[in-house]
């Protein structure tokens, strides 16, 4: 479809092009000047990249309707589900842009674990979307404050003329920022809790098993 339309305001264009020549005599390089000029604007609007817009949500494929209907959600929760993770995706690449930014940022990455809980916790949630509610101390605070520390974290870092009140309001960023990421370790760690509690069980009478098959 947007072949054809290129094609026909192309056809068009160089009607128009012909008809400009003939009614004012334009001499034969003028005309290759402007062709090539118009081929130059053609091919940079062609090659443009337009930028996604972040609101607008991806393509809700087949096999995750699926997956979200045998789960057990309605169309509305399935909505919610997609648009809250769709803004979460975005808050942890936010994230990740500001971590490798910054050293400090990085260290306390490496301390806590903080970037990778993020996106492992995003993983589970896309694996087990009815459990959205036992995230949402990550989801809706921890997260969301994280990036927006980090984020003034980055900017006041950047000043170039720093006074002792800014050195002040960097060291205290920094402690909150390290408070904020082990939270976000912990909100992982405690959303697998379950499925840790079930290898236990799993693992205990696999023991009893062997232990009758022994004896």
């Amino acid at each position: 479809m947007k072949k054809t339309i290129w094609l026909i305001v192309s056809a068009i264009a160089v009607i128009s092009l012909l008809a400009f020549i003939s009614s004012t005599g334009t001499d034969l390089f003028t005309v290759l000047l402007l062709i090539v000029g118009a081929a130059l604007v053609f091919i940079g609007l062609k090659g443009r990249k337009v930028e996604a817009n972040p609101n607008v949500l991806p393509t809700l494929t087949k096999e995750k309707e699926a997956h979200y209907l045998k789960s057990g959600m309605s169309p509305s929760e399935i909505e919610l589900f997609r648009e809250t993770m769709n803004q979460t995706k975005q808050q942890i690449e936010r994230l990740q842009q500001n971590i490798n930014r910054n050293n400090k940022l990085k260290a306390i990455d490496l301390r806590h674990d903080a970037l990778r809980a993020s996106k492992a916790l995003f993983k589970e949630l896309v694996k087990e979307p009815t459990k959205l509610h036992s995230a949402s101390h990550f989801l809706y605070t921890h997260l969301p404050n994280m990036v927006d520390l980090t984020d003034k974290f980055i900017e006041i870092n950047e000043h170039e003329i720093k006074s002792r009140e800014t050195y002040e309001k960097i060291e205290e960023s920094t402690q909150i920022i390290e408070q904020m990421a082990s939270l976000i370790a912990k909100d992982y760690q405690q959303f697998v809790a379950d499925d840790l509690d079930d290898l236990d069980i799993e693992l205990s009478i696999a023991k009893q098993s062997i232990k009758r098959d022994n004896e």
